[in-house]
């Protein structure tokens, strides 16, 4: 690898006296607690608590920066928009910083997600791009992110691992989606996953995303059907105690 930029995301900036409290009533994951250096992974939902944006959160001061896909950042930027209303909110992109990766930098904080990620932070963009190698890295440890994979309003938030991977509080308050989210958890009934099979073994009913470069298919199967040998190891432990509950 020649270059820790991830060049397929992109920045937002949150600021202004209310960024924070704004961000707080929308997301999944407890924004008035944010600090420098601990980033968090959270989203933007449905009412009925499916996933709509993924991306990841950093404190900056009183502002929250927003490390999303260059893609979907203007439509992020858009939706967050309509709940401004007359909140003191700027909602922009930062276009002097970029998203950083690497699989071994101590001085770095680790992905939010899983500590075997790597190391990820937000600094202006350099030279090399870090994408590929990082995309390939994220998917072998069975984690997805991104409306090509994730979907938009298609997979309930929960359904993506999300809660085994930080994406989740459950003592912040209410946010978009959050009754939903929360029943699912307390009655411990997330019965399908977003699961990683070879292609070979895909099913096109259940398959949201093909990845024929990398021979795995993205696929939402119920957890009585997926066969726990296929899981990565930070999965199968938590399906494996979801059941002994």
């Amino acid at each position: 690898m020649t270059g820790t930029t991830l060049t397929d995301r992109a920045i937002l900036r949150i600021s202004g006296e209310e960024a924070q409290a704004f961000l707080q009533g929308l997301l999944t994951r407890d924004v008035l607690t944010l600090t420098p250096g601990a980033p968090r992974w959270t989203a933007l939902l449905t009412p009925q608590g499916k996933a709509l944006f993924d991306f990841i959160l950093w404190g900056d001061g009183d502002d929250v920066l927003i490390d999303c896909e260059a893609a979907q950042a203007d439509a992020l930027a858009k939706r967050l928009s309509l709940y401004r209303l007359r909140r003191k909110v700027t909602i922009a992109r930062d276009e002097g910083l970029a998203a950083h990766w690497s699989p071994d930098a101590p001085h770095r904080p680790f992905d939010p997600r899983l500590p075997a990620l790597g190391h990820r932070w937000i600094a202006p963009a350099g030279d090399g791009d870090a994408t590929a190698a990082f995309r390939t890295h994220r998917l072998s440890l069975g984690i997805f992110e991104g409306a090509d994979e994730l979907g938009q309003d298609h997979i309930l938030w929960l359904e993506t691992n999300a809660q085994e991977l930080g994406g989740v509080d459950y003592d912040k308050g209410c946010y978009i989606g959050q009754e939903n989210t929360a029943r699912m958890h307390y009655r411990g009934k997330v019965n399908r996953r977003l699961v990683a099979v070879p292609l070979a073994e895909a099913d096109e009913k259940r398959q949201r995303a093909a990845l024929p470069e990398l021979g795995l298919s993205i696929e939402l199967r119920r957890v009585d059907d997926i066969d726990p040998a296929t899981l990565p190891g930070w999965l199968a432990q938590a399906i494996a105690a979801q059941a002994a509950e």
